[in-house]
């Protein structure tokens, strides 16, 4: 127990940290600012941030939400994005150990967390988190060679599906984002898991999508990747235990 706690703690400190980062990429990728060239700064006045103004979560709490040089707010995304990927990495230790499989599921788990939010502002998933999964998969792949064909048929299970609906209804059923995403994770978590987390999705986004329609009176279009990343979360930690209920 004692060690497990102490686990906890080191994975929910280091989701918070990655965190941080999370942010960076929501913020900067979808008005295409650098990522590595510029250092962080205040998004309304441009104000260089000093590293005590960086400290994932703390400072936000230390700074009480605003700029210390304009005094603009700063937005709530920035603890909640930090404490929701530390408590993701907690919920996948808790789930699988320490093991390869729970680095690259964290890992996945972050790029999911930025790619949400910037797919539900901007109804796009930017190509680089698709390859990011990519290698990720990659790396799974290689390290379980010998169950290799579940990796290569999780790579074209769903995403080979999607890519017909895509074709058949011109680009308007699906977007070449969620295929891309949805063949990354195929090929990191395997056919059975990837198929698991498109059913979830489906019905995540369905219910979520109607009652959004019903109380804000929302549009018949949606961003999908928002619930595809749910279904894949939901794969990820509960997967093997739904597929061997299933059978």
């Amino acid at each position: 127990m004692l060690v497990t706690i102490v686990f906890s703690i080191f994975f929910a400190l280091y989701g918070i940290v990655i965190g941080s980062f999370v942010n960076v990429l929501i913020l900067r990728l979808p008005i295409k600012e650098s990522i590595t060239l510029k250092r962080s700064h205040c998004m309304t006045c441009g104000h260089t941030l000093s590293w005590y103004e960086l400290i994932p979560l703390f400072s936000y709490l230390f700074l009480g939400g605003k700029c210390r040089h304009c005094k603009a707010h700063i937005s709530v995304q920035y603890p909640i994005v930090e404490a929701a990927n530390g408590i993701i990495y907690v919920v996948v230790f808790l789930a699988k150990g320490i093991t390869l499989e729970t680095f690259l599921y964290c890992l996945c788990a972050s790029a999911l967390l930025a790619l949400s939010v910037i797919d539900w502002r901007t109804q796009e998933i930017p190509l680089g988190f698709n390859i990011f999964i990519l290698i990720l998969g990659l790396v799974r792949l290689f390290t379980d060679i010998s169950n290799w064909s579940q990796y290569v048929i999780g790579l074209f299970a769903v995403s080979v599906f999607l890519l017909l609906i895509n074709l058949v209804t011109k680009g308007r059923g699906i977007g070449h984002g969620d295929i891309k995403l949805m063949a990354a994770t195929g090929l990191l978590m395997g056919w059975k898991l990837i198929t698991v987390a498109f059913i979830m999705a489906c019905i995540i986004g369905t219910v979520v999508h109607l009652i959004r329609m019903a109380v804000k009176k929302a549009g018949r279009k949606l961003a999908f990747g928002p619930y595809l990343s749910m279904g894949i979360f939901i794969a990820m930690i509960w997967g093997e235990q739904l597929v061997s209920w299933y059978l």
